[in-house]
Order: C-alpha cells, then structure tokens, then sequence
C-alpha cells in the first residue's frame, strides 16, 4: 500500500519548549486512524503538521508524496481536507452553510467575487446532504448549533475532493445526541471505499466510530502506542497515555473507558 503520510523523527520546538518529540508517523490507503491523548499531548500540533500548516523544526513530513519544505504548500493544502476549531473562528458568522461548503473549492472562508461551475454547486449540494444539513442551506453559519456546525466544517472539508481528511476535536462541544448523530456520520464515511484516509483527533475513545482502523496514543510529545486499535486500545496503552488506572471496553463497535474502582 502507498504511504499517504510520512512522518520520521518529527520535533516541533516553540523556544525553551518541545511540543512533539520525535515523533513517527505512517499512515497508508485505506486506513482510519484515530490520535489520542491528553491535553498538551501534541494532537493538534501533530495534525497541523500532517495537514501542511506546519514544518517541522527537525526530522522530515512526506504528505501525498509530497516532502515538506520542497514543495509549494499552497498547492499541496487542497488535497488535504482539515476541519478544526481554528478554522471554524475564520468563517464569518454571516456567511450562509451553503457557501461555507462552496467557498471551500477556491481555499477560502468568505464569498466574495469568485465564480463557481456548476459541478461546484452540484458537489456541495451531495455534501450538504450527506451530512443532513441541506435544509439549512441558507441559513448563516452564525446561527447554527454548534452540532450544525461541526457537520457543515466536515462537509467543507471534503469540498475538494481530499486524497487525506484531518478532523480536528469534531465532537467537542457537542451533546449526547449531536455526539451520537456525528459518529454515525462519521462511521458512514469510514465504511465508504471512496473515502479518503482519515485522522480523528479525539480526547474520548467513545468518540471514536465504528470503521476506524488504527490508533495512536500521544503522551508528552511522543510516541506512546501505536497500531491496530485491537492492539493499541488496551487498558495498559490508555493508562499509560492518560496517566491513570483505566477499564477499557469493546462492545458493538464502540469503545469505552472509565477509571477502574
């Protein structure tokens, strides 16, 4: 199988402070992985690596084939779909869902002059459906529940037509029911051979959905575990990664943990 992502003794340092620590990374076609750990694992960072927004400081980043710092990110960024908390505080809370998820084929977050084909129009239409958001098509995206609004970054995200699809906390924020609504979605996606390869960041492995493949625990900047979630996802792995004694359970395709008695 072909490398999508290649990532060999990356380190991010910010001043006096090493936010990811030689950390490898391989992620292939076909695969799903979810990126676990705690707060100030490195997640994020790791994502705004692996989604061209950031070089490393040492080590190397391949993406699609792709080496950073020897090719032009701009051309590189609209293969690689990213939906995040950053990106969302971007979108003006006026513009409607539907050109949220349209202005994604020109790479930016407000309408302004640029003309759209209709295979366009037509494409954001399918996402907007997929994601059972088409009936607010016109609505602005300030008005949303912020469950509306993680379903219409994701639809954006996939505009483009992404060979690698990064998703950055989708769920935080989100009630039971919209949680629930969005991992379903999300495991319609995973299942879906089309689909591009996908990287969920996540705090809870409830959140992870049925169809995800692989799993890599972050602690401190590093590597913790790495693998098949079979493998990975153990009580030893989670414990470890989250610094506290914890029952892990596999049940109908869904995960869960909680700390032992």
């Amino acid at each position: 199988m072909t490398d999508v992502l290649d990532l060999q003794g990356v380190t991010i340092r910010r001043g006096a402070t090493t936010i990811l620590d030689d950390v490898s990374w391989t992620v292939r076609e076909g695969e799903r992985w979810v990126v676990l750990g705690r707060n100030g694992a490195g997640k994020t960072t790791l994502l705004q690596v692996a989604s061209g927004r950031m070089h490393p400081t040492s080590g190397t980043a391949d993406l699609l084939g792709e080496r950073m710092g020897r090719v032009d990110v701009f051309e590189l960024r609209p293969r690689i779909g990213l939906a995040s908390a950053a990106l969302a505080d971007r979108i003006p809370p006026g513009e409607t869902v539907r050109d949220v998820v349209l202005t994604a084929a020109y790479g930016v977050t407000g309408r302004w002059r640029e003309a759209y084909e209709e295979v366009d129009e037509s494409r954001a239409a399918d996402l907007l459906a997929l994601f059972g958001i088409d009936h607010l098509s016109a609505r602005t995206f300030g008005t949303l529940s912020e469950g509306e609004r993680k379903r219409a970054q994701i639809a954006r995200s996939l505009m483009t037509d992404p060979e690698l699809l990064l998703l950055d906390e989708p769920a935080a924020g989100l009630d039971l029911g919209g949680r629930e609504e969005l991992v379903a979605a999300l495991s319609e996606l995973a299942g879906d051979v089309r689909s591009p390869v996908l990287g969920l960041v996540t705090h809870h492995v409830e959140e992870i959905p049925p169809g995800f493949t692989h799993a890599l625990l972050l602690r401190g900047g590093t590597v913790h575990a790495s693998g098949s979630l079979e493998e990975t996802l153990t009580a030893a792995n989670l414990s470890g990664a989250f610094g506290l004694d914890l029952v892990v359970e596999h049940r109908d395709g869904r995960w869960s943990a909680r700390a032992a008695l």
